[in-house]
């Protein structure tokens, strides 16, 4: 005779449940875990690119100085008392007469601007003056504005995550990242030419012992036209 359902004897038939093995969840792990790296490998390579883009557009406003320098006899920005110094007098901190106003007056081929944007990150450059070392020296300094797109503004402290920028520009100029050694430094405070169209710097408070860049940085000194 047939056993019926819920009858003595009967077993139920269950259908077998779906899941992973142990293995193939390793599988898994091991490709989510790839796919994170990956990631945060292209993160490193784009933050890389980014810093040394940061370092050939500094470099470049020194280049366009030194050809000006090679076509007009002087430094741009040094027009009234021409003693090799940028900026150092009323007459060269106009808006015209800077240092920037008369490399872009020149009309080179390839003149970078004044403002550069890496992905969310903002930088001004600026020339001029450190008045404070003996002998004066010129000097091109990069900061981040107060406010952002706006070249115009007063300086505010590298953020942690934009270190690596200045970092990249130091080692690419002296050969390691300390902001106080070299030809590129740290610097805590700059004071700029507020009036004139293109920002003149006219005094650094630099950093001048061994130090690692931080937070407390202001700006980006390069002491571009002699070693120091």
């Amino acid at each position: 005779m047939r056993i019926g359902k819920g009858e003595k004897g009967f077993t139920p038939h269950f259908p077998k449940s779906a899941g992973f093995t142990l293995i193939e969840l390793a599988i898994v792990l091991v490709i989510i875990g790839i796919i994170l790296g990956a990631v945060l490998k292209g993160q490193d390579l784009i933050a890389g690119a980014r810093a040394k883009k940061f370092a050939t557009w500094g470099q470049q406003w020194e280049a366009s100085q030194w050809t000006y320098f090679d076509r007009k006899g002087r430094f741009a920005g040094d027009g009234t008392n021409r003693n090799g110094l940028i900026g150092d007098v009323a007459g060269e901190q106009t808006s015209g007469a800077s240092a920037v106003g008369e490399i872009l007056a020149a009309g080179f081929i390839n003149t970078p601007t004044e403002l550069i944007t890496l992905g969310s990150f903002t930088f001004c450059m600026r020339m001029g003056i450190d008045p404070l070392v003996a002998p004066a020296r010129n000097v091109i300094a990069i900061c981040c504005p107060t406010t952002a797109g706006n070249c115009a503004t007063a300086c505010t402290r590298f953020a942690s995550d934009e270190l690596l920028f200045p970092e990249s520009f130091d080692t690419a100029i002296d050969g390691i990242a300390d902001a106080g050694l070299g030809n590129v430094r740290g610097a805590t405070a700059i004071t700029t030419v507020a009036a004139a169209g293109h920002r003149v710097v006219t005094d650094v408070t630099e950093v001048t012992a061994t130090a690692p860049w931080a937070t407390t940085h202001t700006a980006l000194v390069y002491y571009f036209d002699r070693p120091r």
